[in-house]
C-alpha cells in the first residue's frame, strides 16, 4: 500500500462523517505556566487521534495565557465519550497546578461545516 492509498483510505473514511456537535473549551494558564499549558495541549494530540468518535481536534492559543480546545463529533454520545476521556481527565488532574481558573466548556451544535 502506498502512502497515497493510506491517505486516501483515511480521507474517505472521514468524508462519510457528519460533524454535528462540538466542544469549545477555553483555559487560562496561571502566570508563569503558559509554556506548560502549551506543551500539555501539544502532548494531548496522540490521545485525540485514538478517539474514534472525535472527528476533528484543535488546540488553540488565543492570547499569551489563553488557550482553547475545539473538537467536533457526529453524535452527542461521541462528544460525551470525549468529555469522559483521557484528555479531559489529564487536564482536570493538572488544573490546580497549571490553570488560573476552571476551564470554560461549552457544548456547541454546528449549523454549517465546510
Amino acid at each position: 500500500m502506498t502512502t497515497n492509498s493510506i491517505f486516501r483510505c483515511k480521507f474517505e473514511t472521514k468524508t462519510h462523517t457528519m460533524e454535528k456537535f462540538a466542544i469549545l473549551a477555553r483555559v487560562e494558564a496561571k502566570a508563569g505556566k503558559e509554556k506548560e499549558v502549551l506543551e500539555f495541549l501539544k502532548s494531548a494530540l496522540p490521545l485525540a487521534l485514538e478517539e474514534i468518535d472525535t472527528i476533528r481536534w484543535y488546540a488553540l492559543q488565543l492570547g499569551p495565557s489563553t488557550f482553547g480546545i475545539f473538537d467536533t463529533f457526529e453524535t452527542t454520545e461521541g462528544r460525551q465519550a470525549h468529555l469522559n476521556g483521557q484528555i479531559a481527565a489529564a487536564l482536570m488532574a493538572n488544573a490546580g497546578e497549571l490553570l488560573a481558573k476552571e476551564p470554560t466548556i461549552e457544548m456547541v451544535d454546528l449549523i454549517a461545516v465546510k
